[in-house]
């Protein structure tokens, strides 16, 4: 498994630009995001290319829905000083790696991925039969390892995606880590660890690759991490060594599993825009109250006198996701027992959104009267994105023989 440890504190997340967000990409996504920020080195980005695949047609409303998911997002708690946000297209470095990548994945594997049907069959109004659309996988892979990313927080439904991008990097490092005179420069490698470390290296080497023993494959990947002595490139040399391999130029990422979201819309479906049953992120508080109060109930429940089951009712599904035990135990007895009526039900809900949404408001509204503070937090974000993609590219080049100098 070719995966350099340290890369592992490295984090790679994006959103395609749909425009303002609303509760339910907050509890799917961005609550998620703002937890990751403070435990690793995370790079968030606006998938703007990835629009395109499907909006290529109608790439007005992207510029706009950018700016507006970007506000949301800092809005929610993304913070700049903690993670680096970016929009796609600003980082070409992305699409130089897309192309590299393109040359050498085969095209089997593309068409295999299940979204690519999927997608073509819920979008059967939009052509398409693009090769952007067919790409989109790849493109994703190259976002991912453009970083060298060891993380990439996904719900189940994408794992296909993550070992996708296992796969290219598997067959990359296979086709370009055989540089000329490897075992002679990975000894070379060995020999700067110290005498002491170099033996115990080779002894553990030895162990995993006759063996199989995976703690020993563990524990060497854990000595190469600890050394001072020996530059990046020797330390990517001897992981591949390690194991038998070439040179580990792009390492394989892992899904970050999270929870799939359980944010309800106003009609118990999953909150969509395409539903309709959505709550903006920083939606104006009388329009939220307005929307929670009016939303449909148990249909059993004609009049206040009328028993009802929770389970049969939306607005149970928000207590769920805002309540605790107290309350849902006083709206479980309340309604079998006709003992509340249903606006008395919502109004512990309208509460809790309303006091989630304050702090949202009131950070959109700073960004949103200063647009330039907002511009130039994704300038700095690309420029420091930039710096890291260009040494993954320059080493890319290298190994494949297109530096020209």
């Amino acid at each position: 498994m070719n995966t350099v440890p340290s890369q592992h504190q490295r984090v790679l997340s994006g959103m395609r630009p749909t425009g303002k967000l609303h509760l339910g990409h907050y509890h799917g996504v961005l609550k998620n995001w703002v937890q990751l920020q403070h435990e690793y080195d995370c790079f968030f980005f606006v998938a703007d290319w990835h629009a395109l695949t499907t909006e290529y047609d109608n790439t007005g409303i992207i510029a706009n829905s950018v700016w507006d998911m970007v506000i949301d997002w800092l809005a929610a708690g993304v913070n700049p000083g903690s993670a680096k946000i970016f929009i796609q297209s600003q980082v070409p470095e992305h699409a130089e790696l897309h192309l590299l990548l393109s040359m050498m994945t085969p095209l089997g594997w593309l068409e295999r991925v299940p979204t690519y049907k999927d997608q073509q069959e819920k979008l059967k109004e939009k052509d398409l039969a693009t090769y952007g659309f067919l790409g989109y996988p790849l493109l994703q892979s190259a976002d991912i390892l453009t970083y060298k990313s060891g993380l990439v927080p996904v719900g189940e439904d994408q794992v296909v995606h993550i070992e996708l991008t296992r796969e290219i990097a598997r067959r990359f490092n296979h086709l370009y880590g055989r540089e000329p005179g490897f075992e002679e420069k990975a000894e070379a490698a060995v020999k700067k660890m110290g005498k002491k470390n170099a033996k115990l290296y080779k002894e553990l080497r030895k162990k995993y690759q006759e063996q199989g023993e995976d703690e020993a494959l563990k524990t060497a990947r854990a000595l190469l991490e600890s050394q001072q002595n020996i530059t990046l490139s020797d330390r990517e040399r001897l992981f591949g060594f390690l194991e038998g391999g070439g040179r580990i130029i792009l390492p394989e990422p892992q899904p970050l599993l999270t929870k799939a979201s359980k944010m309800p819309g106003l009609d118990g479906q999953k909150m969509s825009k395409s539903y309709g049953n959505t709550i903006g992120l920083r939606e104006v508080p009388a329009e939220v109250e307005k929307k929670l109060r009016t939303m449909p109930t148990d249909p059993a429940r004609v009049r206040k006198t009328d028993p009802g089951d929770p389970q049969n009712c939306p607005v149970w599904q928000l207590h769920e996701v805002y309540s605790t035990d107290e309350v849902k135990g006083w709206a479980q007895q309340g309604c079998r027992s006709a003992g509340i009526g249903c606006i008395d039900c919502k109004q512990p809900i309208i509460d809790e959104v309303l006091k989630e949404q304050a702090p949202m408001r009131e950070r959109a509204e700073e960004y949103t009267n200063n647009q330039n503070l907002v511009r130039s937090i994704i300038n700095e974000g690309a420029e420091q994105a930039r710096e890291v993609a260009r040494k993954t590219l320059e080493e890319v080049r290298q190994s494949m023989g297109l530096e020209y100098r």
